[in-house]
């Protein structure tokens, strides 16, 4: 059964992999081009081998959409996972040691139907992970968004810098510290363990990219919408749905945010 002990099975042999794939002569080498539009590595690819491998031998009913494969039914499909094999490709492959996988599972068709969530540093080890209506932890801890009403770090991410840059130094120039790490899922990971104020992408994000984030924020007890301020409970789960977001800590921080990006 697909449950946090399953998922933290995975992420185990998740771990054992990562000394071969991190320096392989052959990391920066495409494989193809994965479903989403991105070039699938060798890293990727093994990756999501073992996270499919092992949800077959489940022999549960379920419904993968993941980055790289695509969407595909196991024991004749069921409840939808949703995974990003390798958050952090990029780094993955270029040696910066900051990478993760995120997998996330739903009753239904949309973001809001999400209701388990893992993601774990492939580096470090941590593992995040939330039910729906029973809290968010870091391995066996609860963890909770920051209270501060300050903006202390924002995290960012960005697919068009010219044009994001432009809307985000309100909001940059507000806060404390900035940080761009390639991997929204850690991202916001750190903002639900009270690391950061902020994590934002003025850019179409994939659901696979945060949709397990989504959900341990709001267990967090953060605030997840667009940059718009719109909920994103209703964006469909799929390859082809993609949103902006904007995470905060708290109610305050978000509508300053809010406020500072909405300006121009």
């Amino acid at each position: 059964m697909l449950n946090i002990s399953s998922l933290r099975d995975i992420g185990s042999a998740l771990l054992k992999i990562v000394p071969k794939y991190r320096f392989a002569s052959n990391s920066r080498e495409a494989l193809r081009t994965g479903a989403a539009g991105d070039s699938t590595f060798p890293f990727d690819k093994a990756c999501e081998d073992i996270i499919l491998s092992m949800l077959d031998d489940s022999k549960e009913p379920l419904s993968i959409i993941s980055e790289e494969n695509g969407y595909s039914e196991i024991n004749g499909g069921g409840r939808r996972v949703i995974i990003d094999p390798l958050d952090g490709s990029r780094n993955a492959t270029t040696g910066i040691p900051f990478f993760c996988t995120s997998i996330a599972a739903a009753d239904g068709d949309t973001i809001g139907d999400i209701n388990l969530c893992y993601i774990i540093n492939l580096i470090s080890g941590d593992e995040f992970w939330a039910e729906k209506d029973s809290g968010a932890f870091l391995n066996e801890g609860r963890i909770f968004t920051s209270k501060s009403e300050k903006i202390e770090v924002v995290l960012y991410e960005t697919h068009n810098t010219t044009k994001d840059m432009q809307r985000l130094l309100p909001l940059f120039k507000q806060s404390h510290r900035i940080r761009c790490f390639g991997t929204i899922a850690m991202d916001l990971s750190y903002l639900s363990m009270g690391a950061a104020s902020i994590a934002i992408n003025p850019s179409k994000s994939r659901t696979f990219d945060f949709g397990g984030g989504w959900l341990l924020v709001k267990e967090a007890g953060g605030i997840f919408t667009d940059t718009n301020g719109s909920d994103i409970s209703k964006v469909k789960l799929g390859l082809g749905h993609e949103t902006n977001y904007i995470a905060s800590a708290n109610i305050t921080i978000h509508q300053k945010a809010l406020e500072l990006l909405n300006k121009i």
